[in-house]
């Protein structure tokens, strides 16, 4: 006997169509799940996955936007975050909502806590805890500050917090943009247990190969449209890529062959302190130098430096470091603030784009211009015309996806906020130019976009450095690699002579080898 709709589905969602100033962000979107399974919601940075979800969960109260959610076959009218959860659906972002000056237990409650006799009844919310974390197999103190937890840790934590509402849909924001291999393995075979415990989750993720490995259905966003809901079973990866991107991408890394020219910078006897441990140096005697004309890669597993040594090298690392940087044949102590860094022509893009590279209150020209303003400037005062020229062309030249320059930066969608990083980057016509984590968290399409980018600046004369927790990215892209393991450097290949594969590249990082082993 085939089931009713109601049953079938636990989230229907019909017509949705959003709309803000000048942009419509959803356009007719339909979006059905089914009880029980795991479904991917997938699309290029700005297809509309995260405005559909804030839809879903009430971020965007009903009349906001026209359509219709069902769940469970009930219409739903969410005004709040708060009429989502009663319903029993909760949303974890990627940037984690947790309290890390509160323990675990008080962030578990947050908002919903447990009350007696008009006083927080601490001795339920314990038991309560305890088995919200035993639930998704953490065996750590509810009394612990989440502060002092690692971010895969942190994870979890969020999930047992809905698990203590009840929840019978969660959707997961790209849950493992920031973990390590290990802490994205075990948050995915937890999604597994809560498919079987009845939990239905969604799941949005710009990482094809975990879409893959545990999704039951996938539905593709492109543009503010649904494209296509096919059982994953049923669908290709290159199928896949090309349902997002709107064109078939014949690889997913444009390598081109590069000439390695003269050294641009070294840097010898590198050190930093390490000012919680001063036994345990964060960087320990690193010698390695950058060369015009080719894109260096820098691996490592997490902890092991990498973006320490981006912020010692740009002068913005809170730490005592010593060494000799040498650029172009002048040689520097190293320098103390970013602005010496940008001044003798290193530039650096941060790993964390929201927290450390933008200023999202404000536009996307300011932003563009905040390392460049000496450049735009004519006796003291800013060439207002000269900002804007800029600014339109780099928005024309990378691709930014918005309907004016004036638009806030927190508008954007995260492929495009990158995007509006680098150009601000490259406006300050750096030297030298350290990218941390560039395409962390952005679709398929925009990756290809900035690996374009990357080759091109390198043709340019801009040497390029990207640093990377995604293996394949830094073996399909850089000319040359050096791995790190605790502070220090563990070996160096080069893509043309050695033969570079993840697993060597995975001993290297364990600590197995030696400076310049291959």
């Amino acid at each position: 006997m085939k089931m009713s709709r109601e049953h079938e589905y636990i989230l229907e969602m019909q017509h949705i169509t959003k709309e803000f100033p000048g942009v419509k962000a959803l356009d007719d979107v339909n979006f059905c799940v089914k009880k029980g399974e795991i479904h991917a919601l997938v699309g290029e940075n700005g297809a509309g996955k995260s405005t559909l979800m804030k839809i879903m969960s009430g971020v965007y109260p009903h009349g906001s936007y026209s359509g219709d959610i069902r769940l469970s076959g009930e219409i739903q009218k969410y005004s709040s975050i708060k009429d989502s959860e009663k319903a029993g659906v909760t949303i974890i972002y990627q940037e984690l909502g947790l309290v890390h000056s509160m323990n675990v237990c008080e962030n578990i409650f947050l908002g919903n806590e447990i009350m007696r006799n008009g006083r927080i009844d601490w001795d339920q919310q314990f038991r309560l805890a305890s088995k919200a974390l035993r639930d998704v197999k953490l065996d750590i103190d509810p009394y612990v500050e989440v502060g002092g937890l690692g971010t895969g840790v942190q994870q979890l934590i969020e999930i047992a917090k809905a698990l203590s509402k009840n929840v019978k849909l969660l959707i997961l924001d790209e849950p493992t943009a920031s973990l390590t291999e290990e802490d994205s393995e075990n948050l995915l075979n937890l999604m597994k247990d809560l498919k079987n415990k009845g939990i239905t989750c969604i799941f949005i993720s710009h990482k094809l190969k975990e879409v893959f490995s545990i999704c039951d259905t996938i539905t593709v966003l492109r543009d503010g449209k649904t494209v296509v809901t096919k059982p994953a079973s049923e669908m290709k990866e290159e199928e896949l890529i090309t349902y997002m991107v709107g064109r078939e991408l014949k690889e997913l890394f444009p390598r081109q062959k590069h000439t390695p020219g003269q050294t641009v910078l070294e840097i010898h006897d590198w050190s930093a302190e390490n000012p919680n441990n001063p036994e345990k140096k964060l960087l320990n005697n690193i010698n390695i130098s950058i060369r015009k004309g080719e894109i260096l890669g820098i691996a490592g597993l997490m902890g092991a430096g990498r973006t320490e040594l981006a912020l010692s090298i740009y002068g913005a690392l809170d730490a005592k470091v010593t060494g000799e940087l040498v650029l172009n044949g002048k040689k520097f102590k190293p320098f103390t603030a970013p602005k010496q860094a940008i001044k003798e022509g290193i530039g650096y893009l941060s790993e964390d784009r929201k927290r450390y590279g933008l200023v999202l209150s404000s536009s996307i020209i300011t932003n563009m211009s905040l390392a460049s303003l000496d450049k735009l400037t004519k006796g003291g005062v800013i060439d207002r015309d000269l900002e804007v020229s800029k600014a339109n062309e780099s928005v024309k030249k990378y691709h930014v996806k918005t309907p004016s320059i004036y638009q806030l930066a927190e508008n954007l969608s995260g492929g495009n906020q990158q995007k509006v990083l680098l150009a601000k980057s490259i406006l300050a016509e750096p030297a030298v130019l350290i990218l941390d984590e560039p395409t962390r968290g952005i679709d398929v399409g925009a990756k290809y976009e900035i690996y374009q980018l990357m080759n091109e600046l390198v043709e340019q004369g801009i040497c390029v450095v990207m640093i990377s927790s995604e293996l394949p990215e830094v073996i399909g892209i850089s000319d040359r690699i050096y791995i790190m393991h605790e502070g220090c450097v563990s070996g160096e290949l080069e893509i043309e002579k050695d033969i570079v594969t993840q697993d060597k590249l995975l001993y290297f990082m364990a600590g197995g080898g030696q400076y310049g082993q291959a």
